[in-house]
């Protein structure tokens, strides 16, 4: 299965309470209560939206404590082979809601209002979006019985493997999707369509799990893109105030997404409420806002978090020809409790200038009329050769710290990695600095200074570090197996032989485990070695060794 979900629905309710959930499916998945009075609360708009008809939007949610089952034991396998954007995330549920408000006149409020809601711990946005649309309409006619049959269709579908395209058969229709992997090109482009002569009724092709409509949520704010992205990679808070749950969530899932291939390691709730069992801990004022993007839209926030140091307002999304007025940039202390207008709160100032010639060609966009999937993909492109101008200069600096190959020898503990200098790092930007790929100007040292105090350098530098600690690892065993192992034993104790014995099993556990990057020939010799050494021992010794 791709997703585990969790269908609820529940009257709305203005009060401090939270009515339970009417239908969980499957009925072995386990949430806490504060789990279910979360999703009960993200699953609805607050009062402050008015939402009629239908509406589709996202939220984010942390895993309380407690026992869990094991049906993502597989995150390992799949995380090792997916985008670090598209990783499960170990500690956190998406839920993916379709709310339904209409008049009904049978009603005593006189208001029809459901939500289906589907928790996972993928951000297949898109897809699980797509999902819902086909489901949610069917379920409010027909209720329970509905989600049984569509849970027992979902529960036939492939686990998803990275860099393959499944075809996912639900209610008639068969939705095809390709899920990205790490070998992918960054460009998005439209899934290849296989086997579609075998397929009756001709499947449904989603261009992407997970890539939104980059130009039509930054529509209002494009002339701040730059500053938006330097936030973005700074893991500064930032708080989005919008009219409803789906242009909140758009929004922070869109900021969110500036920073590919980079991961986001910051916190950010798409949709957050009053009612979230972590608004004390988000609106304190006795210590600095914490690293988070959060998604609201009920305007007490604005009261709650007037002190946080950037505040994105944003108003109805117009879909009109024209490009909408931008939203301006305003000081915070132009910031009001009641009726505060559309526009970027921030006494920011970005550290490079924003790229005209962008902004040019996505104007000249709008005024052809060229279709807003053109015009994001030349967004995403824009905010990816960006990001990776930043991190290339990174990425060949610290591999430069990784010990030579030469230097590893068989018998002999590996060397160390070369600790991380920020000083010599600057310093190198002079001859390899973004400037050799990047055309935009300003002080990119500033920037980089600052970026060494976030947690995006932070949880880029462990990753990185974890890698080349295995690389290094998986270059010793290479080592070990390239040698002569009998002479080698030909003067060695047997405390000496038992020891090697013992950490080559270890190396290999881990290499068959798929943490260490070495090739299956590798293995196959370290398994040869392992009993080769083995051999040589006495029997009792072997008997320890290899009990029967």
């Amino acid at each position: 299965m791709l997703s585990r979900g969790v269908a609820s629905s529940g009257r709305r309710c203005h009060q401090a309470l939270c009515l339970p959930l009417q239908l969980v499916y499957p009925n072995d998945f386990w949430l806490t209560d504060k789990e279910k009075s979360s999703i009960c609360y993200l699953s609805f708009p607050d009062s402050h939206s008015g939402c009629l008809g239908d509406t589709q939007f996202s939220f984010r949610m942390r895993q309380c404590g407690g026992q869990r089952s094991p049906w993502h034991a597989d995150d390992r396998h799949y995380n090792s082979r997916a985008p670090v954007a598209l990783q499960r995330e170990p500690a956190h549920y998406f839920g993916y809601v379709y709310f339904r408000q209409v008049k009904d006149s049978s009603v005593k409020r006189g208001y029809f209002q459901k939500s289906l809601v589907l928790v996972s711990r993928l951000p297949f946005v898109r897809l699980f979006q797509a999902l819902l649309s086909l489901i949610a309409p069917e379920y409010f006619d027909k209720l329970a019985p509905c989600l049984e049959a569509v849970c027992s269709e979902i529960d036939q579908w492939p686990a998803p493997a990275p860099g393959q395209t499944l075809n996912l058969p639900v209610m008639g229709v068969v939705v095809q999707v390709h899920i990205p992997s790490r070998v992918d090109k960054s460009e998005s482009s439209p899934p290849k369509q296989y086997d579609q002569e075998n397929l009756l009724p001709a499947p449904v092709v989603l261009a992407s799990v997970h890539e939104l409509d980059l130009f039509r949520c930054f529509r209002p704010v494009l002339t701040h893109m730059q500053t938006l992205w330097e936030l973005m990679l700074l893991g500064e808070p930032l708080l989005v105030l919008a009219p409803s749950p789906d242009v909140s969530s758009e929004m922070v899932l869109a900021l969110t997404s500036c920073l590919q291939p980079l991961r986001f390691c910051c916190d950010f709730r798409p949709y957050f409420t009053i009612h979230d069992s972590e608004f004390k801990e988000f609106t304190t004022r006795t210590q600095a806002p914490p690293n988070v993007v959060l998604g609201v839209t009920n305007p007490f926030f604005i009261k709650t978090l007037q002190h946080w140091p950037h505040i994105l307002r944003v108003g109805e999304p117009k879909m009109s020809g024209d490009l909408p007025k931008q939203v301006k940039l305003k000081k915070p202390s132009r910031l009001k409790t009641l009726d505060t207008k559309p526009g970027l709160y921030t006494a920011y100032t970005a550290h490079l200038h924003r790229d005209k010639a962008l902004l040019k060609r996505l104007l000249k966009g709008v005024q052809k009329k060229r279709p807003s999937d053109v015009q994001s993909a030349l967004l995403r492109r824009h905010l990816l050769e960006l990001t990776q101008s930043f991190i290339i200069p990174l990425e060949h600096y610290m591999a430069s710290l990784m010990p030579l190959q030469k230097s590893i020898t068989p018998w002999k503990t590996p060397p160390q990695i070369q600790p991380f200098s920020q000083d010599d790092f600057l310093r190198s930007l002079e001859h390899a600095g973004p400037q050799l790929t990047c055309i935009l100007k300003g002080d990119w040292l500033g920037l980089y200074r600052r970026f060494f105090k976030s947690p995006h350098f932070d949880g880029w530098y462990r990753q990185r570090h974890k890698e080349m600690a295995l690389k290094l690892e998986a270059l010793h065993l290479e080592a070990i197996c390239e040698a002569n192992i009998e002479t080698w034993m030909k003067d060695k104790s047997e405390v000496e032989v038992v020891d090697l014995v013992l950490k080559l099993r270890e190396k290999l556990v881990r290499a068959q485990g798929h943490q260490l990057p070495v090739k299956e020939a590798t293995l196959q010799r370290a398994q040869l070695y392992i009993e080769t050494v083995i051999g040589s021992l006495p029997k009792d010794l072997q008997a320890v060794l290899c009990p029967p």
